[in-house]
């Protein structure tokens, strides 16, 4: 079976950060879902062949940021609640379709996603500081 996360031992990022950033990278893209029941935390370190500890110290890290729940003797949980974690999955949802098509708007008219990414990103850095009521 696939892991469902990955982990790179020559990244500088410290093994926890990638763990807990594919946690919610899974959670955000849908590979994970609000109910769903992740790995214990010892099979989760045999299959990334890291420390027990380590995976501990990410589940208690989201449990405490509201991304998941655990419920002694049963596991480990995406949340269910409406926090706040749960919140920017659902807008996520929501902005997937609208950033799918303008980025295949932009490649149809010649522009790579970088090109079309730094324009937007320009674009509003520029609205915010003029004031022009683009931002929420």
């Amino acid at each position: 079976m696939k892991p469902l996360f990955h982990i790179n031992p020559t990244d500088p990022m410290p093994i926890y950060a990638q763990l807990e950033r594919a946690i919610r990278f899974a959670i955000t893209t849908g590979g994970l879902r609000i109910g769903d029941r992740l790995p214990t935390v010892r099979q989760l370190a045999v299959d990334l062949r890291i420390n027990a500890n380590t995976v501990a110290k990410v589940y208690a890290d989201l449990e405490q940021a509201g991304v998941v729940e655990t419920r002694r003797g049963v596991g480990t949980f995406v949340r269910e609640t409406n926090g706040t974690f749960a919140r920017q999955v659902r807008k996520d949802e929501d902005l997937r379709p609208l950033a799918e098509h303008f980025f295949a708007d932009a490649a149809a008219l010649g522009f790579t996603v970088e090109e079309a990414l730094a324009f937007l990103i320009t674009h509003f850095a520029q609205a915010r500081t003029h004031g022009s009521g683009t931002e929420r």
